[in-house]
């Protein structure tokens, strides 16, 4: 744990009481802070209770005793429009902030020689992938590094401070809008599409959130910016021209004068006197698709700012395990490869799949993102067939009209059943995918539960077929 620090002595409201609140918590109490904490989920209180932590009810309190109010990302700060108690916090003078500000402080007060390097990695997608990656490089090299954030630990929770320590991690729009003062030695922002429009108010208000990553950079630090679509073509150029920190573009398909690019799946690296090749990635079978290879572009251009060889980081790239559900084969039956895709919770992730692939039993629904799927259209004639679910159902099968084959199968284990048998009916190497294009949050709490549904259901299919092939 790093103790949350700038707190002592003062009493820090905490609403949300998932991973995120619970372990700023316990930090703000190890820094030498008094907590009131807050859930309006009963649930949430009860985990609190279970360890002892004070609860007070944030909407009869006194805001007026608070420093500050600890807001866990998932609760509305701006739009559609802001929650009561960043309503009551404002009333009252009392500041907003999140899990990352306190680490963030945390690190700014430490002394010179006890501060980590830290890489913070956003965009509408891969970041996930890229977090792993970019882990699983520094560790290849030697290096004592902690992953958390958006994936795995809250970074409060991780490991203790110390100088030869890298902190990698993964900061969503939801982060990024409660944190003021991360200053990280490399910044990676992939790209941006439409995305969470509904708490970022519009598109700028959400590529204002997603550009707070670079907001205190400044000499020795490096920016890692995908230039593959036109909103992060804007922001490279603009701070290029600042001519603070050093800029490396990545793309995924072009050449570039100066940066790291993939063509025709072979990653070069331009960032120096000559263009080098490092490696190709068609080979690397964690990495598919475009969307990966730009994933890869940005983890080898990070791991060279952190003083990783070419040479590991290419090692590395090759020896990437995945990451879980994100594009992960979860099985194969006979024929029939199941792809597990659960984060793919908007339609450009989803495409990012579908493109992956030349024909798939497409399995998609939940709570969905505005537009639907007809962003998708050019990309109906590679489903052979939908398997739909969740409160979606309807509007996608609307949608595939015409297009697509369609079964409303309303929950996945039917979903999984359905496909299965038309996959292997058809006595062809087949894919079932499961990629949403939809949040999780209309039968599942969230993507890991949907993912973890997918692969349930696989191996109760895998039971059977096991027994059959060894009667």
């Amino acid at each position: 744990m790093i103790p949350a620090v700038g707190f002592e002595g003062r009493t820090v409201a905490v609403f949300g009481l998932g991973r995120t609140g619970l372990t700023a918590a316990r930090a703000l109490i190890a820094g030498g802070a008094s907590v009131a904490l807050w859930d309006e989920n009963e649930k949430g209180r009860q985990a609190a209770e279970a360890e002892g932590l004070p609860l007070v009810d944030l909407k009869t309190a006194d805001w007026s005793g608070f420093a500050a109010l600890m807001l866990s990302p998932g609760v509305p700060l701006t739009h559609p429009e802001p929650h009561w108690t960043v309503q009551m916090a404002n009333d009252a003078g009392v500041e907003i902030l999140g899990d990352v500000e306190l680490l963030a402080r945390a690190i700014n007060a430490a002394p010179v020689h006890k501060r980590p390097r830290v890489v913070a990695i956003t965009g509408t997608n891969g970041k996930s992938t890229t977090t792993a990656l970019i882990d699983h490089i520094l560790r290849g090299a030697g290096r004592d590094t902690r992953m958390g954030g958006n994936i795995g630990l809250g970074v409060l929770g991780l490991a203790p401070m110390h100088g030869g320590a890298v902190y990698v991690l993964e900061l969503s729009s939801y982060q990024l809008d409660l944190t003021s003062s991360l200053k990280p030695d490399a910044s990676i922002l992939l790209n941006i599409s439409p995305d969470h429009l509904d708490r970022h108010g519009d598109m700028e208000g959400y590529v204002a959130a997603k550009k707070r990553i670079l907001l205190n950079q400044g000499k020795g630090d490096t920016a890692v910016i995908g230039v593959d679509d036109p909103w992060c073509q804007r922001i490279c150029t603009e701070i290029t021209a600042a001519n603070r920190r050093t800029i490396r573009p990545i793309s995924a398909g072009k050449a570039m004068g100066r940066g790291v690019y993939v063509l025709s799946g072979v990653l070069y690296d331009a960032t120096g006197d000559r263009t080098v090749e490092v490696a190709d990635l068609t080979r690397a079978r964690s990495l598919p698709g475009k969307h990966n290879w730009q994933n890869a572009a940005a983890a080898y251009a990070a791991a060279l700012a952190l003083g990783v060889s070419p040479d590991d980081a290419a090692d590395g790239l090759m020896t990437f395990p995945g990451l879980a559900h994100r594009m992960e084969t979860v099985a194969k039956i006979g024929k029939v490869r199941f792809v597990n895709d659960s984060k793919a919770t908007n339609t450009d992730a989803a495409r990012q799949a579908l493109s992956s692939y030349p024909r798939v039993y497409w399995i998609a629904g939940g709570r969905a993102k505005e537009g639907g799927i007809a962003p998708l259209a050019d990309l109906f004639p590679r489903v052979e067939k939908a398997y739909l679910i969740g409160e979606a159902e309807a509007a996608f099968a609307e949608t595939l009209e015409g297009h697509v084959a369609v079964a409303l199968c309303g929950r996945m284990e039917a979903a999984v059943a359905a496909a299965h048998a038309d996959a292997a009916a058809s006595g062809e190497e087949a894919i079932v995918l499961l990629s949403p294009a939809t949040a999780s949050f209309d039968q599942y709490p969230d993507f890991e539960a949907r993912g973890e549904a997918f692969r349930a259901a696989v191996q109760a299919l895998e039971q059977p077929a096991a027994r059959e092939a060894r009667a």
